[in-house]
């Protein structure tokens, strides 16, 4: 039975593409640049909207992608709110994050209210640069908060040394803060780079953060750096490449198991990246895609000092952004969402893929295969990106195996979802096709540029040059 459906947002812009078997639509318009979500016990979404708060969004549910937002209510109003947002196993708290913080709240889904006052729970983070300050409750370990923390700008020297906390991904206990049980009622808050447990280091800019359902591994993406130099030869277009890697379990990591897989690790940055392509590329060796290359084009390269880092478990194009990463609820597949490329000649990114695991909760594919990824949704024609594109920004999956995307670029939420897992033969997405793109018209799309990038302030590294818009 065909599902009719009275919702016709269409975007300003040619719609995006969802890839065979899989149906989509635009259900919310008009935010301010929306980043992360998650979906509360009510099947309200809340998303972190950057410079505003935190909106809380009831929708109009008749089935499968037949969704539209029917009430917007802030719940948050906090300007210094940038990216980070989490919710706890029971529904109970939300936690966001600043450049420096990270909130909680005590949260009502009923009602749809949170605590009047916030509460600080991790401090210590603020760097300028790579501003963002990821965050991911873990349904393994309940009352971890894993927190993702980048880097000063392009270069950072200061993630070479473990103990600057830059760089760097930790997981923190704060189920005493939260509830003041025990010593928790008059504890200070968690301090970033003293406190928690190291989940890896050397990690430029790892803004996505993921839970293997099943395995209860942390995967994180991350962000390399912008245009490189090899022993004089620039290099950026395809290198270093995107990077997924691979942290552990929780679990694990509070036992103070370790059985090699590289937890509380260096991954490299900023002397070590990942191998994108092998074309044109200065003093290869015996590099294959995925292996660490010396980054240091201002010393004497050395590739083998790279041999005790860890190498990324799969690599992605470089400049493609990957913001964030949700496992499937069946941990079958991780979807990844990337935000495209700022200062790449030919587009790249903008996006959403996802990469296929296997029952053992790692990459059905090898760590130098150049087929990881099947997009999703991707947008018609890159030559109209950034500034008049669909850039997503945050996933979030409800209990019907729906995904939820924001663009924050666009103020838009779409949802998607797998033609097999709607219960019926749902009709075709009204944006779905070229067929049913609108007419041109970018009248906010310029403003991707500059109002909707995070801003980021590069310190000068020799063999380094760049610009200083972000992901």
């Amino acid at each position: 039975m065909t599902q009719s459906c009275d919702n016709y947002f269409t975007p300003n812009y040619k719609p995006p593409v969802a890839a065979d078997g899989w149906t989509y639509r635009l259900i919310a318009q008009d935010l301010a640049r929306p980043r992360s979500l998650v979906i509360d016990s009510r099947g309200a979404l809340l998303v972190l909207e950057a410079g505003n708060g935190i909106k809380r969004i009831t929708l109009e549910d008749n089935g499968g992608t037949c969704l539209a937002a029917r009430d917007e209510t802030l719940l948050v109003r906090h300007s210094a709110l940038n990216h980070g947002i989490a919710i706890s196993d029971d529904g109970t708290t939300l936690f966001a994050s600043t450049s420096d913080e990270v909130f909680s709240w005590s949260y009502d889904a009923v009602d749809g209210i949170v605590s009047a006052a916030n509460r600080t729970i991790v401090e210590g983070m603020h760097n300028s640069g790579h501003t963002t300050r990821s965050l991911l409750m873990s349904r393994k370990s309940p009352g971890m908060l894993v927190v993702s923390r980048g880097s000063d700008g392009n270069i950072d020297e200061l993630c070479s040394d473990e103990s600057s906390g830059h760089c760097q991904v930790r997981a923190f206990n704060v189920t005493d803060l939260v509830t003041g049980a025990g010593d928790g009622g008059g504890q200070d808050p968690l301090d970033f780079t003293t406190d928690g447990i190291l989940l890896g280091w050397g990690l430029r800019n790892s803004v996505g953060i993921a839970e293997d359902p099943n395995e209860g591994g942390i995967w994180t993406v991350e962000n390399s750096v912008d245009n490189l130099e090899r022993d004089g030869v620039d290099i950026h277009r395809d290198n270093p490449a995107e990077e997924l890697n691979f942290h552990g379990s929780l679990e694990d990591l509070v036992l103070g198991v370790n059985n090699g897989n590289g937890r509380g690790a260096n991954y490299g940055y900023p002397d070590c990246l990942a191998l994108g392509s092998t074309d044109d590329f200065p003093q290869l060796g015996d590099l294959n895609p995925g292996d660490h290359f010396h980054a240091a084009g201002f010393t004497t390269l050395n590739d083998s000092a790279c041999e005790g880092r860890v190498s990324p478990r799969l690599t992605f194009q470089a400049h493609t952004a990957p913001l964030d990463i949700k496992f499937a609820p069946d941990g079958s597949e991780a979807f990844i969402a990337f935000h495209g490329s700022w200062n790449r000649d030919d587009p790249v990114g903008y996006k959403v893929s996802s990469v296929a695991f296997d029952r053992r909760g790692s990459p059905e594919v090898s760590a130098d295969s150049n087929a990881a990824m099947v997009d999703v949704l991707s947008n018609q024609d890159l030559s109209d990106c950034p500034a008049g594109c669909f850039r997503p920004v945050g996933l979030a999956w409800d209990d019907q195996r729906r995904l939820y995307v924001t663009s924050d670029s666009t103020g838009e939420i779409f949802v998607l979802q797998r033609s097999s897992d709607s219960g019926s033969e749902a009709s075709p997405s009204p944006t779905s096709t070229p067929d049913a793109a609108p007419a041109m018209g970018f009248p906010n799309m310029w403003v991707s540029l500059v109002a909707l990038a995070i801003p980021m302030v590069m310190p000068l590294a020799a063999g380094f040059r760049f610009l200083a818009i972000g992901a």
